[in-house]
């Protein structure tokens, strides 16, 4: 997997003729933080036109044209054709649409690739090859279950799982009733087995909800609207019912109290 980022003014780009013979076939995704970002018109007459937070599968064998009219701002991300193990016929389907609003795998996808993309650590030693087959899956994932393919899809987004759950539970902290049972249903999953899958990752999902919570309600502390509601208030925000309690925990965790965080932040 390799990845490329681009900025740069408006720009077109042709692809005319095929790769010279032996060449590998790979298909990249294209993710965009741009208004309007580009339009692929391939030789079966599809065109594609991209807005923020959508993303777009196309083949770089065959002829295409990308038309940046406002100017570059993207993440390219280049996979061998091969690791997706998709049928021609699904890949067919899948290229060169917008995928983003309408999906929501492929709304985790654009987050996890744009992330991906712009930080470099996960890109050195070890952790480079920790996240391709992550990748690889998600990706499948998204092109799978944009087709409809029930049977492909299901291993895809088994594996995206320990993926989509974390996403799901950063989502919906402020929810007084999340719960194991809500987001194993949400998920189409037993309990049994979202305990299974964060396991896998090593998460405990009671420590890793509060602690969640507790990041949240520290930034808010030390925001600039920290003073607007009093510590019980935020704590209650973040799904901490009870006032001694959330002190309680808020100070195990960073080693002082809420009011004493917030006070750093805010002097009087």
């Amino acid at each position: 997997m390799r990845i490329c980022s681009a900025r740069a003014t408006a720009v077109t780009i042709h692809r005319t003729a095929p790769s010279p013979e032996g060449t590998t076939r790979n298909r990249p995704s294209s993710s965009d933080s741009k208004s309007r970002a580009a339009v692929w018109w391939r030789s079966g007459g599809r065109e594609c036109v991209l807005w923020a937070g959508e993303f777009a599968v196309y083949e770089l064998i065959a002829p295409y044209t990308l038309l940046f009219d406002e100017g570059v701002d993207h993440h390219f991300l280049r996979f061998p054709r091969s690791t997706l193990a998709l049928p021609d016929r699904l890949l067919r389907d899948t290229g060169a649409l917008a995928l983003g609003p309408g999906n929501p795998v492929a709304r985790i996808a654009f987050d996890y690739f744009s992330r991906l993309a712009i930080d470099d650590t996960p890109h050195r030693g070890a952790h480079a090859e920790a996240v391709v087959t992550p990748s690889v899956e998600l990706l499948r994932a998204v092109l799978t279950s944009q087709r409809g393919a029930a049977d492909l899809a299901r291993g895809p987004m088994e594996t995206t799982l320990g993926l989509r759950i974390p996403r799901y539970i950063r989502q919906h902290l402020a929810d007084r009733d999340l719960s194991a049972a809500r987001i194993a249903a949400a998920h189409g999953i037993s309990v049994r087995h979202l305990y299974a899958v964060l396991a896998r990752s090593g998460i405990s999902l009671r420590d890793h909800v509060r602690a969640q919570r507790l990041a949240e309600c520290r930034r808010e502390l030390a925001g600039p609207h920290g003073r607007a509601r009093t510590t019980a208030v935020i704590g209650r925000r973040w799904g901490f019912v009870d006032a001694a309690h959330f002190s309680k925990v808020f100070k195990r965790a960073y080693g002082m109290t809420p009011r004493d965080w917030r006070g750093l932040h805010h002097p009087r």
